[in-house]
């Protein structure tokens, strides 16, 4: 009775995406989102049966080091799963619009918590179920697994994604009777990033490519040590993964049922203390979140500083640049990001520090600038990145606000152009900042010092000018959402256009490059053919940017006129 009344709950959203899925854009949109899902379940799995089977052929640790992988990449995911239901949870439970109607039926608030609980669940995991699904297929096939290994599967994946989803949900329910929801929602973003940042830190510390190098360690005992860095008898992601390993017949874990037990009995547990919870602080929590938010007075002193700083501006223009400016800093969930873009950074140069380049046989001029140059590729991925979460959704936060715009005697070049101008400034900032500071690390020379910052700026205005013209092109005005709108379909377009983009820069560049540097290596000097081709190579590249830079520009123009 109690599922038929969870399944009713549900049905509306059910119907929701089925019409989506079922319209015309909907359809063609699903059919190439399924094509590439197709394509990157076939790569993963392919990559992970490989080292499944080179681990197999390994005597003695082959099969530690395929449950010890499993675990770590279960451990990573909870985190993440953790974080996404805190904030997920925040919506599902308390500010969604259908809750007013829910909280007025005569409904068993059991029934509301189940509802509640599965749909925060299936939106924090559905990415994480994508990934795990080829992973735990190669698994299967790796060890020629029969039906009880998929049955087992079914079940610890289930329990695994519920104890998150369950701990998010409880810790949300009681900042909440803590703090008003509004403000609960930008504590909570803020908790999640340094949460996430603070996990990237500690993966990074634990430096894994030490495992790559067995011959560092002074002894076997040693090597099993660092495998076992990770593990712990507390960590869900430890009994998910020896719990399917059992079922795969492991030797030194075969029958062995307790993990399995251990898994489901605790889920069913926090389920039980989840819902005792829901029942005895929801109904304040839910009344707290109907408070309307406090208003304060801005620091004046910042708008003056800003104010001050676009002087020289028109006065539309800085009309336009600083609501932007003062939008971006207002909504936390937005500028909160820059803490994890700053971590992540961090690691990205740190990892190429750590880059055995300096260290035993010494590496050659050719193969250091070589890397240099393919670190372009690299960091043009990493902008692109950037670019999808903080300038594609520029033209969609406008939302239901942007007919203002359009009804005011504003030229929308100028719109489009200070939309421009405020996501490519700081996108510069990191792109030289990084490409300077990884080629020292690197040591490079001037040429592909001068080379590699004219490159990635030239990559800077193409990728921003393709996210603002994406973000046109497939605006979600329905959501305010920064992160929701940069993960739909036209989010997905774009990072593919970046992709392609960067390959093809970078695919003119590279025998050009190839050639001068092959000839440097020898202490050889550049001949005519050198030089010549790689004037080609570099105005070829020129006239493709260019063309990305301003197409998108004039289409997401023609797009915002329609």
């Amino acid at each position: 009775m109690a599922a038929a009344g969870i399944a009713h709950l549900l049905r509306p959203k059910v119907r929701m995406a089925r019409r989506r899925a079922q319209s015309d854009g909907g359809r063609t949109r699903m059919q190439v989102l399924a094509g590439l899902g197709v394509v990157f379940w076939f790569l993963l799995f392919g990559m992970m049966y490989r080292l499944l089977s080179y681990f197999r052929s390994t005597a003695g640790i082959g099969d530690l080091l395929a449950v010890k992988l499993l675990g770590l990449i279960l451990l990573a995911f909870l985190s993440v799963l953790m974080l996404s239901n805190i904030i997920t949870a925040l919506t599902s439970f308390f500010l969604a619009r259908d809750l007013e109607l829910l909280q007025a039926a005569p409904l068993r608030s059991a029934r509301l918590y189940g509802a509640r609980l599965l749909e925060s669940m299936s939106q924090s995991s559905w990415m994480v179920v994508l990934v795990l699904v080829p992973v735990l297929t190669a698994y299967g096939i790796a060890y020629h697994a029969g039906p009880l290994y998929i049955v087992v599967s079914l079940f610890v994946l289930f329990s695994y994604l519920l104890l998150p989803a369950v701990s998010g949900t409880a810790l949300t329910l009681v900042l909440v009777n803590v703090f008003p929801a509004r403000r609960t929602r930008d504590l909570l973003a803020l908790v999640a990033l340094f949460g996430a940042a603070g996990l990237v830190m500690l993966l990074r510390l634990m430096r894994p490519e030490q495992l790559s190098r067995p011959e560092a360690f002074r002894d076997l005992v040693d090597f099993v040590a660092v495998l076992n860095t990770p593990s712990s008898v507390w960590l869900p992601s430890d009994w998910a993964a020896e719990a399917m390993m059992a079922a795969l017949a492991v030797p030194h874990l075969n029958g062995d049922l307790f993990p399995l037990l251990l898994i489901g009995s605790t889920a069913a547990a926090f389920v039980v203390f989840g819902l005792a919870l829901h029942e005895r602080l929801y109904a304040n929590g839910y009344s707290r979140a109907q408070e309307g938010a406090e208003l304060r007075e801005s620091a004046g002193k910042r708008r003056l500083a800003l104010e001050q700083s676009l002087r020289a501006l028109p006065l539309n223009t800085r009309s336009l640049v600083a609501k932007d400016v003062r939008t971006f800093f207002r909504d936390t969930t937005q500028w909160s990001q820059l803490i994890l873009l700053a971590v992540l950074l961090v690691i990205y140069v740190y990892n190429i520090k750590v880059l055995p380049l300096w260290t035993g046989e010494k590496v050659s001029f050719f193969l250091v600038n070589v890397i240099s140059f393919l670190n372009l590729g690299l960091g043009g991925f990493v902008l692109a990145a950037i670019a999808a979460r903080f300038i594609f959704p520029a033209i969609s936060l406008e939302g239901r606000t942007l007919w203002l715009l359009r009804s005011s005697p504003l030229d929308l070049r100028k719109l489009i152009w200070c939309k421009y101008a405020v996501g490519i400034t700081p996108l510069l900032v990191v792109a030289v900042a990084l490409t300077a500071g990884t080629n020292t690390i690197l040591r490079v020379g001037p040429f592909m010092m001068t080379l590699s910052l004219i490159t990635i700026v030239v990559l800077t205005f193409g990728i921003a000018s393709l996210a603002l013209g994406f973000g046109a092109m497939f605006p979600r005005f329905e959501t305010d959402n920064a992160a929701e709108i940069s993960t739909g379909y036209g989010g997905l377009m774009f990072m593919m256009s970046s992709i392609v983009y960067l390959a093809v820069v970078i695919s003119l560049e590279a025998w050009p490059v190839y050639s001068v540097l092959s000839l440097k290596a020898k202490g050889q000097p550049l001949g005519a053919a050198q030089i010549s081709g790689l004037a080609v190579g570099l105005g070829l590249a020129l006239v493709l940017s260019l063309l990305v830079i301003f197409l998108p520009l004039r289409i997401a123009r023609q797009r915002i006129e329609e």
